[in-house]
């Protein structure tokens, strides 16, 4: 490995490295930082935990050391796809940066918008930033992209993932064209590949390692299980996370809603776990990394959201509680342990309806982890429950629901009911014929009364007949016929009648 000393970087910068203990350069720190000092653009490709935020960082402090913050105009920008992500930079350029006068601030959502504002009114050289929150900020009138100089693009395939891409083509038209730009990616996807295209002048590809290799230092192992149930799958990691010397490991979930049940399921058990992933308040995120970070928390249970990127030293652990729809995450996350030279120890639960999955990701990391059997577990019992056989009845439609039963108890006073029932039914065969011969036999008589209706009507009733009602009066025929007022019959519908208005009185003068 190279040595930092060799690589250009200033006396200060030198000082801040040596601070943190490192001493030499991983291959794409060795690799990009000559090349970001000269002011060539750079393309990056290099997996997690390969050190590419101070290969960014270290060449960004050196270039901007000379050179004044203006209010609202940053002098460099660096975009990352996650809040803690960005939230990582900005720790790493903190640290490497302290013996400078550069400064910086963060932008990232779920926090104040004044205190970020209050920054960049004051002036900041380095802006670190998610797309949404730096265009939420721009559209404000709040910064001014034109004086940026530098620009990287941290984790640009988890950036096209996530729906980033059309933000990052507006924001690289925001921005100066003659500004020097550090793209990062672990994959090249032909989306990537045409902004890099588009935006990029002239750029040293640089390629650290073969997309999605597995560091050395990494035990993997395969947790097979019989059961597709969520409860056996449960059962399964918290045998896993007993039988383990955990210090500290993070639980990968596939969904955001999985992960607070796996968290809830631990901690009823009596383990230290706490869930994060993006749909919790930002501050609770950060409160749980950082206690996470400092030994305060055991397990983190985590979405892909804290695959990637996240650097949590000294993770003796990771669960894959489900396998990972895609393949290349799988590496992003067992990447969380074995960092440093440091060893750790990565499982995977796999169900049988998991096959396809588990495929991909032995074809991508061209090996066989170990098979690992759990002992002291009956799964037969822990059987697959669909949700239509749910005591309560949760999840069922209403035609799969039981009817309710009658309320009396006596069933032998419902034998007669279901033994006449056969016969109601032949009663109901026979007498349908009879019915539509009946109905027709009546609208014939009724057809034959209505012709002869002119000749019948001026007969007198018969005697067998029953007397009619007499006709219910109405309240104004129930007045004496003295106090009556006939009121006068009008020509024509929507006439006037005997009251003719004024204006038809008046007479007609015919001029010549």
């Amino acid at each position: 490995m190279t040595e930092f000393t060799k690589l250009g970087l200033s006396a200060t910068t030198l000082k801040a490295v040596a601070d943190t203990g490192y001493t030499e350069a991983t291959p794409i720190q060795a690799s990009a930082i000559p090349v970001a000092l000269a002011g060539r653009d750079v393309l990056g490709i290099a997996q997690t935990g390969t050190g590419k935020t101070a290969a960014f960082t270290l060449p960004m402090i050196d270039r901007l050391g000379s050179g004044r913050a203006r209010a609202r105009m940053p002098r460099a920008l660096v975009l990352a796809p996650t809040r803690e992500l960005a939230d990582q930079v900005a720790e790493n350029f903190a640290k490497y940066a302290k013996g400078t006068k550069l400064s910086w601030a963060l932008l990232i959502g779920g926090v104040s918008m004044g205190d970020q504002v209050a920054l960049l009114n004051k002036g900041v050289d380095v802006l670190i930033a998610t797309p949404g929150r730096l265009l939420d900020l721009f559209e404000r009138g709040k910064i001014l992209l034109t004086g940026v100089e530098m620009m990287v693009i941290d984790e640009a395939d988890r950036m096209l993932d996530m729906g980033f891409i059309p933000d990052i083509e507006r924001i690289f038209k925001l921005t100066p064209p003659r500004r020097q730009t550090l793209f990062f990616s672990a994959t090249m996807p032909p989306e990537i590949t045409r902004l890099t295209t588009q935006f990029l002048k002239d750029p040293t590809r640089i390629e650290a390692s073969r997309p999605a290799m597995t560091a050395d230092t990494i035990t993997q192992y395969v947790v097979r299980i019989p059961s597709s149930d969520p409860k056996a799958k449960r059962t399964a990691l918290r045998a896993l996370v007993g039988r383990e010397d955990v210090k500290n490991g993070i639980v990968f979930c596939n969904r955001k809603s999985e992960v607070d049940i796996v968290a809830k399921s631990l901690k009823t058990h009596g383990f230290d776990a706490a869930p994060i992933h993006g749909d919790l308040d930002q501050s609770l995120r950060m409160k749980t990394l950082a206690d996470f970070r400092s030994g305060e928390l055991k397990i983190l249970v985590a979405s892909d959201v804290a695959a990637r990127g996240l650097d949590i030293p000294d993770v003796s652990h990771v669960f894959n509680y489900d396998v990972s729809h895609h393949a290349d995450d799988y590496v992003h996350r067992i990447g969380r342990t074995g960092r440093a030279g440091k060893l750790g120890q990565a499982f995977m639960i796999v169900t049988p309806s998991d096959d396809k999955s588990l495929d991909k990701v032995l074809k991508l990391i061209k090996m066989d982890p170990q098979e690992l059997t759990l002992e002291g577990i009956d799964f037969a019992s822990i059987k697959d429950r669909p949700r239509t056989e749910d005591a309560k009845g949760r999840g069922r439609s209403r035609s799969d629901r039981p009817r309710p039963i009658p309320k009396s108890d006596n069933v032998a006073s419902m034998e007669p009911i279901a033994r006449a029932a056969p016969k109601a039914e032949e009663a109901a065969s026979e007498e349908a014929p009879r019915r539509s011969r009946s109905r027709r036999s009546t609208r014939t008589e009724a057809s034959e009364v209505a012709t002869a209706a002119p000749t019948v009507a001026v007969e007198a009733a018969p005697a067998t007949a029953e007397p009619q009602q007499p006709r219910r009066e109405h309240a104004r025929d129930a007045k004496k016929p003295e106090q009556r007022k006939e009121q006068p019959v009008q020509a024509a519908r929507g006439g006037f009648g005997d009251d003719v208005p004024a204006f038809l009185r008046r007479p007609v003068i015919f001029s010549d």
